[in-house]
């Protein structure tokens, strides 16, 4: 063979890799990782007792949403092509219990209810389920005092957890997903929902949610800010990596359908592990501070928000997920459909 033609030969690789990145259609054609409005879950918040809608500080363009104006939502929603819904209840009543949460006249299992009478197999409903917006305290788990301490009680908290999700599902919710990171969580729900015949329904698990710095605008939406500590006792620690691999193991092992990383922009190294270690489906929570950090600089003219938020969410499909959780689910999806993304 030639010298000059083992030259050409070379360049071949780098050739083809300029062709592929020629036209937006060959881009297209050939992306690995792609975000369809399908690939979408949005999360929005319901307010007991509200008339219509309540702009959430901290969150620009986020509400807070009535029953009659969340189906006004899902209408838009599934027009633009998003099918599910990550439900979060905000109640008239708190106490230390959090008893509202499992009430079956509760904010979130009307919701549920008033979505699938309208909208049927259409729409995916997922619940929250935790205790933190319906706490006075606002821990996700029972407050017991011990040695002189305030504690989260693990194991009366899960028997709570159980009865908050079978009351969604009573309600008609499809999956629902327990956000607390209590221990054995996912057993009692499972046993609870296999008992009383809703074997069908899935959960969601927030198998792997970390102490992280980013949930400030949740709390806030949805008056859930601790009253005293912090939740590092059972949220995950920042810096651990192997220990999500665990969490994840044992909640497969009590019978989790789907695995979460939450957040998500700040861990694809972990959402890129789990996918490497397990076959099953993983969603990533690209949450409330994610979202308002990239709105907030918007705002400033220091990035282009459209631009930011494509690659945002195609560096989490990237990384492994298969479904992202995000606030700008309905302008992602708006952006894409009048052709205005990358």
């Amino acid at each position: 063979m030639s010298e000059s033609i083992e030259l050409e030969r070379r360049h071949f690789p780098i050739i083809r890799l300029r062709r592929l990145r020629k036209s937006k259609v060959i881009r297209d054609l050939t992306a690995e990782a792609k975000v369809t409005p399908s690939s979408l879950i949005m999360p929005i918040f319901v307010k007991d007792g509200l008339d219509g809608r309540e702009p959430i500080d901290g969150m620009p363009g986020q509400e807070r949403l009535s029953i009659r104006e969340l189906l006004k939502e899902v209408s838009e929603l599934l027009d633009l092509g998003i099918k599910a819904i990550l439900l979060f209840g905000i109640p008239l009543r708190k106490d230390e219990l959090g008893s509202s949460a499992y009430d079956r006249n509760g904010i979130v299992q009307r919701a549920v209810r008033e979505v699938k009478k309208n909208f049927g197999e259409e729409v995916v409903v997922i619940t929250d389920v935790c205790l933190c917006q319906y706490t006075s305290h606002g821990h996700c788990g029972i407050v017991i005092e011990k040695d002189m301490k305030k504690i989260i009680d693990n194991d009366s908290t899960i028997e709570v957890l159980a009865k908050i999700a079978l009351s969604h599902a009573e309600a008609g919710a499809d999956i629902v997903a327990p956000s607390d990171m209590m221990d054995g969580r996912v057993w009692a729900i499972r046993r609870s929902l296999d008992s009383a015949g809703y074997t069908d329904t899935a959960i969601m698990s927030y198998s792997v949610k970390y102490a992280s710095s980013l949930y400030g605008p949740f709390r806030s939406a949805a008056y859930s800010k601790p009253a005293f500590g912090d939740r590092r006792s059972y949220q995950m620690d920042p810096r651990n990596l192997r220990e999500a691999l665990r969490e994840v193991e044992l909640d497969i092992s009590e019978g989790t359908d789907i695995v979460m990383v939450k957040p998500a922009s700040w861990y694809l190294d972990v959402i890129s592990l789990i996918r490497n270690y397990f076959d099953i489906p993983i969603a990533a929570y690209s949450v409330s501070g994610e979202y308002t950090m990239i709105k907030l600089m918007a705002e400033k003219g220091l990035i282009d928000e459209k631009q930011a938020v494509w690659e945002q969410l195609h560096s989490i499909r990237r990384a492994g997920a298969d479904t992202v959780i995000t606030y700008h689910a309905k302008e992602y999806a708006r952006w894409l459909r009048d052709g205005q993304l990358p």
